[in-house]
């Protein structure tokens, strides 16, 4: 049964995909996977502790360069894959938005795989928010105000919980604190699965 919570602003869908819905997703994103395979993003500071790829006509990339978006996988030079039908069902459903998501990032944790407080803002359309799905092993999410440093909270999410961070929330640094390794036995080989959806013009 799907229940909702608010953490400064950001709507959170616990149980909102049952275990068949897990697994259907899981099933469409090895497709992804197999024509864009994961890679580990390198910023100025170094390595992510995240691996990821992407869906979609743009596929945000990271490299010592900075932050941007591409059309293409920054390994293979190939297009990103289609966003799964399965996976547009969901935004069509939670985000409000009359737009079609561009971009579908995805991030898999594992180990003690985490990501820092930051912002989705390199987007041109910040009217539409972020939808963020959760697959795997539970994972502390932290939503803090547009303003940093401000306060902060943090939530449990659990495989198949959805959050949205729309409206006064859609700037709202946001992270992963950590990850419960070993709480779902989803995926094959363990950890967490994050989608993040995003319009990007």
């Amino acid at each position: 049964m799907t229940s909702e919570t608010s953490l400064n602003g950001a709507r959170i869908l616990h149980g909102y995909l049952g275990p068949q819905d897990q697994a259907a997703l899981v099933a469409a994103l090895r497709r992804v996977v197999a024509q864009a395979p994961f890679y580990r993003p390198v910023t100025r500071r170094g390595p992510m502790s995240v691996r990821m790829t992407a869906a979609g006509r743009f596929g945000w990339v990271a490299d010592r360069r900075g932050y941007r978006y591409e059309e293409a996988h920054p390994e293979t030079g190939q297009p990103w894959p289609a966003i799964p039908q399965e996976v547009l069902a969901i935004w069509n459903d939670v985000s409000g938005c009359a737009r079609a998501p561009e971009c579908c990032l995805v991030n898999l944790y594992r180990g003690a795989a985490k990501m820092g407080l930051h912002q989705d803002k390199d987007e041109a359309d910040f009217d539409c928010p972020v939808v963020s799905i959760s697959l795997g092993d539970e994972a502390l999410f932290r939503v803090g105000q547009v303003e940093k440093p401000s306060p902060s909270g943090s939530v449990w999410l659990r495989s198949g919980d959805v959050a949205v961070l729309g409206g006064p929330a859609r700037l709202a640094h946001h992270g992963i604190d950590r990850v419960r390794s070993g709480s779902s036995s989803l995926l094959e080989g363990g950890g967490r699965i994050n989608l993040t959806l995003r319009v990007v013009t």
